[in-house]
């Protein structure tokens, strides 16, 4: 059996296949780099219709390959919170917001919940400018064309390959309309949207299957046959993929943006435990949820100081960074993108203070590597505080199998916690694939983890 794997993320569309035990198959990853418009007014959004393209373009190259013969499955890890406003004919009346756009306002005189802290431990999360709670009212005002119902990117581009492509309760928990218990859509959340049940996507039962299209099936025949299972949430899936799937293990995971996380089994319908005001709530799937805090600052740090600073180079980079201690480089404040929820800091809120003549661009970077993993470690410890010990943390992402500096930066943050790392830096579509087999419980065997100071593959 294989399994072909889709990431759609922000800053590309990946297909990877794997085996039957969710490993990446040599020579069998393609990527298309996707471009957001980010603007200083907090613009960050996505053009769906040349995202689709990417997708394509990844399946072709992949069926050019020959890598899709005998796929029976296929998994889709994507990025939460995303939304587009459809028209009657399900064509996108704009771009997508991605987690990225700041610029939801709440319309003047909208009283937002009733009881906030009912709603937080409800829904997981905030009447925050993150969420369709108040990002529904904002895209209908400024939508010149009736909306006649709104996806998540996933379910859109999905929904144009597939006979069908409802949304996964992983997905929904992203935005904010979603009660964890009940795992329906929270009537209260709904209001504050603006939306009715016609005008959000359905929601995919347990172990919900769909087909490609006939017109898709001819172009790729290889997939005529496979199944399809609903997009899953990137963090949720991420953290499967880095093995960390009970209270004892927490993920770390850095790719374009950053999170930390901790798993646990709660079947829907099952009292939630307490959850502390600075952390969300998403689920994973219909048996278990995943919290944490999340930052709009990860990879992007480093591909900002390398476009903006005249960095070194591959070799010379490392040798570079080796020498700055991993608590130095000049104090940062790494909120570019502005705060993701609950914070509501605006995009351009970033600084670098204590610069001097002798200041060079590596330390700059290192600093602000630095300065995430100090915010990190700041939130696992309210993370912890209904435990009875320290977690073990993995760390997984692009940008930290990349940087053996950044694995030591955050493993002196986080200490005395032992850190290790997640080897595979796919660990999004390898998480997705996990979860569709229905094999959660097998991630942290399968995991393939080793210490922070050894050396991994750049992604």
């Amino acid at each position: 059996m294989k399994i072909l794997a889709l990431d759609l993320g922000t800053s590309s569309v990946r297909g990877l296949v794997l085996d039957a035990d969710a490993r990446p198959l040599p020579g069998a990853l393609v990527r298309r780099r996707t471009s957001a418009t980010v603007g200083r007014d907090g613009t960050g959004t996505l053009d769906a219709g040349r995202y689709l393209a990417g997708l394509v373009e990844c399946l072709d190259e992949l069926a050019a390959g020959d890598h899709l013969r005998d796929i029976q499955l296929v998994a889709t890890s994507a990025q939460w919170h995303s939304v587009v406003a459809l028209g009657p004919d399900g064509a996108p009346l704009g771009p997508v917001l991605s987690w990225l756009d700041t610029r939801s306002e709440p319309a003047p005189g909208a009283p937002g919940p009733a009881d906030p802290e009912a709603f937080h431990q409800r829904t997981g999360t905030w009447w925050h400018r993150g969420y369709w709670s108040m990002r529904g009212p904002w895209l209908r005002a400024r939508t010149g064309t009736r909306i006649t119902r709104f996806a998540g990117l996933a379910e859109y581009v999905l929904g144009v390959l597939l006979d069908n492509a409802p949304m996964s309760v992983s997905q929904a928990s992203g935005t904010g309309l979603l009660d964890l218990r009940t795992l329906d859509w929270d009537p209260e959340a709904c209001v504050l949207a603006g939306v009715g049940p016609a005008e959000l996507p359905e929601l995919a039962p347990a172990g919900w299957r769909g087909r490609l299209r006939p017109e898709h099936a001819c172009r790729w025949p290889q997939l005529a046959g496979a199944r399809w299972a609903a997009a899953v949430g990137d963090g949720a899936a991420s953290n499967v993929g880095s093995g960390c799937i009970d209270r004892k293990r927490a993920a770390v995971t850095v790719g374009t943006s950053a999170a930390v996380r901790l798993v646990e089994a709660l079947p829907a319908g099952t009292r939630q435990p307490y959850l502390p005001h600075r952390l969300w709530r998403y689920r994973v799937d219909h048996h278990h949820v995943v919290t944490g805090a999340a930052y709009s600052s990860g990879g992007n740090l480093f591909a900002w100081a390398n476009r903006e600073l005249r960095l070194p180079e591959g070799a010379a980079l490392d040798q570079a960074l080796a020498l700055v201690p991993v608590d130095g480089g000049p104090p940062s404040n790494v909120r570019f993108g502005g705060d993701r929820p609950p914070g509501v800091a605006p995009a351009g809120s970033g600084e670098l203070r204590g610069l001097s003549f002798g200041t060079t661009a590596v330390e700059i970077l290192a600093g602000m590597m630095r300065g995430l993993s100090d915010l990190v470690a700041d939130d696992l410890a309210v993370l912890e505080s209904d435990l009875d010990s320290p977690v073990e943390v993995v760390l997984g992402g692009g940008a930290l199998a990349a940087s053996g500096w950044w694995r030591a930066a955050f493993a002196g943050a986080l200490a005395p916690r032992s850190v290790r790392h997640q080897r595979n830096p796919e660990i999004g579509a390898t998480g997705a694939a996990l979860i569709a087999l229905g094999r959660l419980g097998d991630a942290a065997r399968l995991a393939d983890t080793g210490r922070t100071d050894e050396i991994a593959p750049p992604s």
